[in-house]
């Protein structure tokens, strides 16, 4: 069996943009500057890259369980899953920061019965989502629950 060696410290930010320089603000402050972005809580997911074999990094509207932090694949409402979450479900090992919390995680998606627990906190946070669900039907827009 062959050990894959991931390099969590020199991820991959989103093309040019408003992704990158919010990831680029949230990274250079700590998440003083960037962890709340138009009044929501966002943190940072990096995820090792299927395609690439390298590390990238994500910025995401989130909630919290407990120690559990929610997230929801919704790419704005497109027909296809992002390449974050397609990247998790082939290696679920995760790196978050949150704030100026770094830490591993491990994700997932959620089954139906944690979805309809979890899908109004994520609505409430971010009314969008409902209109995302509705734009990227009929794909199902995957909650994942991520934990230390």
């Amino acid at each position: 069996m062959q050990t894959i060696t991931i390099d969590w410290d020199h991820p991959t930010d989103p093309k040019p943009g408003r992704e990158r320089d919010h990831v680029q603000d949230y990274v250079a402050t700590g998440g003083l500057d960037g962890h709340l972005w138009h009044g929501v809580p966002t943190l940072l997911l990096t995820t090792f890259d299927r395609t690439t074999g390298r590390t990238a990094r994500t910025p995401l509207i989130y909630s919290t369980d407990a120690d559990r932090h929610i997230v929801l694949a919704a790419d704005w409402g497109a027909p296809e899953h992002p390449a974050w979450y397609r990247n998790l479900t082939a290696h679920p090992e995760v790196r978050l920061q949150v704030g100026g919390a770094v830490f591993r995680a491990t994700a997932r998606t959620a089954c139906p019965a944690e979805r309809d627990v979890y899908w109004p906190a994520m609505t409430a946070l971010w009314p969008l989502f409902d209109d995302y669900r509705s734009a990227a039907a009929p794909r199902e827009i995957p909650l994942v629950i991520i934990t230390p």
